[in-house]
């Protein structure tokens, strides 16, 4: 989508609301429903303010306009480090988000905002994982990402820093929703990881530049990252952990929950394995989230996966899409390969007749194969479990 270039006065009038004090992210979206534009807003009498549902002291702030001389020292912070705002009102602004019951009037973000367009799936977990999830979390993030799907996350230590990197490790994409300002470095570890990120992924927030990693802010963004995702993974973290809450916030906003099983003699294992037991999806590989996802997802992902094809044949000077797609298959390559051998545009084989053909290969193998090879645009499925490879 392109880009909505607004003016450096609206810019201004939307960070001076946004920096109103008392004034939440639904009182602040209440009076945009009412009035349309935050310049209309700033002209509004109080008692209008008030008649649309601002409290007394947010109204009066709104009147004397006392929030635009901070709203043009946020203008410089933006410029200095190359950070650009999304209004509410901005067609680039997550859709997934904009339709939970407090979306964020605007947001900061350092990146590429083409990413917010994606399908994107949250990966959340403790701060404090253990090797096994380190490693979970690494791999499930590489596959998912290679699927198509962008990660995001937290950037906090443990289970979001690993989903980062598993993402990037991969080529892939990935967003750091973060609990300060886009400028600030939270946790100050991850300064190589944040820089990573702002080249290569997107940075994005809800608080304003400059803004420290307050403990109640935390629980703020967990929204954001439920908000915008097509669902939320989560890898390890205690029974009333901040992954909880995202979960909880998840199922809230009518989103796929997925969970990692974890040691039952685990603490960490507490929150992933009520999760499964509350109903959410049992995830051991990509796959299983994937099949979860919403249809239009999992078409979009389809239909962007061979378009990847497409283009890197074109890259290689005329490589067929399938030669392509034998080259990219991730973690079900083998199994991959073996089908495409085994399948014909014409003569469709039954899922049980390919289980047995495909010999050396589990029968979870080969259906996380077939699913990968449906994603790439070489194999359909046809009524009755059937299965036949595309022209």
């Amino acid at each position: 989508m392109p880009a909505t270039v607004i003016s450096r006065e609206e810019e201004l009038h939307w960070l001076a609301l946004r920096l109103v004090p008392g004034l939440g992210a639904r009182g602040a979206t209440q009076l945009i429903e009412r009035f349309r534009t935050p310049q209309a807003v700033f002209r509004a009498s109080r008692s209008e303010l008030e008649a649309a549902g601002a409290g007394g002291t947010a109204a009066q702030s709104i009147a004397s306009g006392c929030s635009f001389d901070e709203a043009v020292e946020q203008q410089e912070k933006m410029g200095a480090v190359g950070a650009m705002l999304m209004p509410l009102a901005d067609p680039r602004y997550p859709s997934r988000l904009r339709e939970i019951f407090d979306p964020p009037l605007v947001l900061f973000a350092r990146g590429r905002l083409e990413l917010l367009g994606s399908v994107i799936l949250g990966v959340v977990g403790t701060r404090r994982p253990t090797p096994y999830g380190m490693a979970a979390t690494e791999r499930l993030a590489a596959d998912l990402a290679r699927a198509g799907l962008t990660i995001a996350s937290g950037m906090a230590r443990g289970i979001d820093t690993a989903a980062h990197k598993g993402a990037l490790a991969t080529g892939g994409d990935t967003v750091a929703v973060l609990g300060c300002g886009v400028d600030v470095v939270y946790p100050s570890e991850n300064r190589r990881l944040a820089a990573e990120l702002a080249e290569k992924g997107l940075l994005l927030s809800e608080f304003p530049l400059g803004s420290p990693a307050y403990p109640q802010n935390f629980p703020i963004r967990n929204r954001i990252i439920s908000g915008m995702s097509a669902g939320v993974l989560v890898v390890e973290g205690a029974q009333y952990s901040g992954s909880a809450i995202t979960a909880r916030l998840a199922v809230e906003q009518g989103r796929e929950v997925f969970a990692v099983p974890g040691n039952i003699t685990s603490k960490m294992s507490w929150g992933p394995n009520l999760l499964i037991k509350q109903g959410a999806h049992l995830v051991q590989e990509w796959n299983d989230v994937v099949s979860a996802l919403p249809a239009e997802d999992r078409r979009r992902l389809i239909a962007e996966g061979r378009n990847r094809l497409l283009e890197k044949g074109i890259e290689n000077g005329g490589t067929s899409v399938e030669e392509q797609a034998s080259l990219s298959l991730g973690p079900s390559g083998e199994a991959g390969r073996r089908l495409l051998a085994i399948l014909k545009p014409d003569s469709p084989k039954h899922l049980d007749d390919l289980m047995s053909e495909a010999e050396g290969f589990t029968s979870s193998e080969v259906i996380a194969a077939l699913f990968e090879l449906e994603m790439l645009g070489l194999v359909r499925q046809l009524p009755g479990r059937n299965f036949a490879k595309v022209w």
